[in-house]
């Protein structure tokens, strides 16, 4: 037994009977079991009991042992001077300050179902792929469990993504700007594409997008590609990133991607020419991903998207490959930036102003196909399907969010495990 399961078992009232009676044999009425809180202080707020004929409310404390209230240094903290009620899992002492003022003691041992502690251990011990993998079936996936999951995880990127908004002046542009950097950089290059992103103020893009050389120039240059140029095209954007730091005076800085790890289509050299791209080819980027109502839509602002010339016959400067053609984003690709920026910019501009956004954001997500990783495949080992990316982004985030973190006890799926006894 541990406090957590002690809390989780408390608020969803998984107990064998509820004739309560206190340590001394009285009994204890739980008119409400209060509201579960998980900042600081006790550990349910605003409860309802009848004790000794007499009903009060208050806060209620929950500790493994009785002798917890003493070893977490409660009795002089004001935020625990209003407990009503001490609920423990097993009595171990008397303390003192609740005998004096008459407040009762609720020992759990013997109302909870030790199945319920043995399935919870068996939950959490061992490195399965998910902690439940040998009592899961589909049929426990609650009701909207994949709509709820993708509009936490959406809510969440929101946050973080209002948090650039503020950094920027309330620059969506902008902010629209530094995330697909970070899509594009992928796991390897996220935040070093973001940071050469942040690095450049959004109006010099916005002034030279007409431009795709010099945004390729600005890009490679800000890289550090560009120091020693090994051929004419080189030659031809250092000239023009020369141009553009003296013009907008750009500080001197550089931030070098990495190649490691990456397969060639992936190169940072493929991914930023293809950003700059995709700058050059839509002079109304966001207003274009923000109007669109459907993924065909958004499907349409990336087909097109290509690295320049110079890249159909080279992955790295100078060095040519076997492989000559264009190097376009694949679908793969596009779904990934979709997905992970250009969804959550669009929840996050509407969120405040359209009622419908929630709704709007899930039949995209319905209409997408679904990403095929390691995650996906060991869901699908349980006979999960995955048709959608609606259903792949909710168990990827419930791994990452609850399996992983063998948070089972806040995870409906858990719930509804332990309930069947």
């Amino acid at each position: 037994m541990n406090e957590k399961l002690l809390q989780y078992l408390w608020n969803f009232k998984v107990f064998n009977n509820f004739d309560f009676k206190d340590t001394h044999g009285n009994p204890v009425e739980i008119l409400n079991f209060g509201r579960w809180n998980t900042d600081s202080g006790p550990d349910f707020l605003m409860a309802t009991i009848k004790a000794k004929n007499v009903i009060l409310i208050g806060n209620i404390e929950l500790h493994v042992k009785s002798s917890d209230w003493i070893f977490h240094q409660h009795s002089h903290d004001p935020n625990y001077q209003n407990i009503i009620l001490h609920v423990v899992f097993q009595h171990d002492i008397e303390i003192e300050e609740f005998t004096d003022k008459d407040i009762p003691t609720l020992e759990l041992i013997n109302y909870i179902d030790e199945r319920n502690i043995n399935k919870y251990k068996e939950f959490t011990n061992g490195n399965k792929f998910i902690s439940c993998k040998h009592l899961f079936t589909p049929n426990k996936i609650p009701l909207f469990f994949h709509e709820e999951n993708v509009l936490k995880k959406l809510q969440e990127k929101s946050i973080s993504i209002e948090q650039d908004l503020e950094k920027s002046k309330n620059n969506f542009e902008a902010v629209l700007f530094h995330h697909l950097a970070y899509s594009f950089g992928l796991k390897v290059n996220a935040f070093i594409f973001k940071q050469i992103a942040e690095s450049i103020d959004f109006s010099i893009i916005n002034k030279i997008r007409q431009n795709k050389i010099q945004l390729e120039a600005l890009f490679f240059g800000i890289s550090g590609w560009l120091e020693k140029p090994i051929d004419t095209q080189m030659h031809l954007w250092k000239r023009e990133f020369d141009f553009l730091t003296a013009k907008f005076q750009l500080p001197a800085i550089t931030i070098h991607p990495k190649f490691l790890r990456l397969r060639p289509p992936n190169f940072p050299t493929i991914r930023l020419s293809q950003l700059a791209d995709l700058y050059f080819q839509h002079q109304n980027l966001f207003s274009k991903m923000i109007l669109a109502q459907s993924s065909e839509e958004l499907y349409e602002i990336f087909n097109k998207i290509k690295a320049s010339e110079y890249w159909d016959d080279k992955f790295n400067f100078g060095k040519k490959s076997t492989i000559n053609q264009p190097k376009m984003m694949s679908k793969d690709f596009i779904n990934l930036i979709i997905l992970n920026t250009v969804l959550p910019i669009k929840y996050t501009y509407h969120k405040y102003h359209h009622e419908e956004i929630s709704d709007e954001i899930i039949k995209f997500y319905k209409s997408l196909p679904p990403e095929k990783n390691t995650v996906i495949k060991n869901w699908e080992k349980l006979k999960m399907k995955t048709s959608t990316s609606l259903e792949s982004q909710s168990l990827i985030y419930h791994f990452k969010s609850n399996c992983e973190k063998k948070n089972c006890l806040n995870c409906g799926i858990g719930f509804k495990i332990l309930k069947e006894i």
